[in-house]
């Protein structure tokens, strides 16, 4: 199988976005990161993008939300990531997405995507019909 897996701040742009990606209509799963740290941890095992929004307010050393940090600092987890798609806001200029370009240059994955907060419809359909086409390309059984 494969797996979406996201986080989402309390504004839900992120997750709005997935929602109307409708993923789990192509047979691809969802997952959210836990946005509070008592929250339980999420553990994923097998294939998976992750949709990233970038925090910071412009400062890149502050793009990757700790919660997407201390995911993907989880070995178990790390092993399976295979992209990352970033969400981001314009007005943060240089370091528009910019945790996307930091996931993918520490976790060896590509940045298959950036959107600007919830996205557009043209970017819903351009990451549904592009992740369905990755997924269907990839090995499915292999860390």
């Amino acid at each position: 199988m494969a797996a979406v897996v996201y986080f989402s701040s309390a504004s839900n742009n992120t997750a709005r976005f997935v929602e109307h990606c409708a993923f789990e209509g192509a047979g691809i799963h969802t997952a959210r990161i836990p946005l509070r740290a008592a929250d339980e941890a999420l553990h994923i095992d097998e294939p998976f993008v992750l949709i990233c929004p970038t925090y910071g307010g412009g400062e890149a050393t502050k793009a990757v939300p700790v919660q997407v940090k201390r995911f993907l600092n989880d070995p178990a987890n790390r092993q399976w990531i295979r992209g990352v798609i970033a969400a981001g806001n314009t007005n943060f200029g240089t370091a528009y997405a910019a945790a996307g370009p930091i996931i993918a240059r520490k976790c060896h994955v590509p940045l298959m995507y950036r959107f600007e907060l919830m996205g557009t419809s043209a970017d819903v359909r351009a990451v549904r019909k592009g992740l369905i086409e990755f997924f269907r390309t990839q090995p499915q059984d292999q860390p």
